[in-house]
């Protein structure tokens, strides 16, 4: 015959971890292999010189097709990594402090996953920049208004963020009082 204590049972709850998903780092991925199908498209209609650099619109510096082509895709492959090693980071952190997935977390999560984006978008643009004044002589717009353009959209995105989080925030301060007032009525 087993003994059964009448005490309550002391067992911790087992919170689930975080899952990586892709969808935290989408954006430096799917940018790092648009870039891959850009230079893949552009090599054989590139000479083996190319234009990078400008001066009131006419080149002044060139330089190889490979080494170009390596300068702007080894910064987005770097990018695309760092992306999922902060999401991996975070996740493996939100573990050891024993924080669950929300959604909340995953929303987090992807925001800072995907802002990584934002500099690759420029390098991609740039890297079509090149390719097309040398493959067509056409340039699309000067690189500087197109990241301006970039940055500025970035960080639209995170006023919205950023607001949308304090809502939830009153939100929940605002649910916690209801609840506080109606139990206190609930008890008078």
């Amino acid at each position: 015959m087993i003994a059964k204590s009448k005490k309550p049972s002391r067992e911790t709850p087992v919170s689930e971890s975080i899952p990586f998903r892709w969808t935290y780092t989408i954006l430096p991925v799917a940018i790092l292999l648009l870039s891959i199908i850009l230079a893949a498209y552009f090599y054989h209609l590139l000479s083996d010189e190319l234009a990078y650099h400008f001066q009131d619109g006419s080149p002044d510096k060139w330089m190889s097709r490979g080494a170009i082509i390596a300068w702007m895709l080894i910064p987005q492959l770097l990018l695309s990594l760092l992306s999922v090693a902060i999401v991996w980071g975070i996740i493996k952190l939100s573990a050891r402090f024993q924080q669950t997935a929300s959604g909340w977390v995953g929303n987090v999560l992807s925001l800072m996953g995907n802002m990584v984006a934002l500099p690759q978008i420029i390098l991609a643009f740039a890297m079509l920049d090149i390719f097309s004044y040398n493959a067509y002589q056409i340039h699309l717009m000067p690189l500087w208004v197109f990241a301006v353009i970039v940055m500025g959209l970035g960080g639209i995105a995170l006023v919205i963020f950023f607001v949308l989080a304090c809502q939830k925030v009153l939100g929940a301060e605002r649910a916690g009082k209801l609840v506080k007032v109606s139990r206190s009525n609930d008890n008078g």
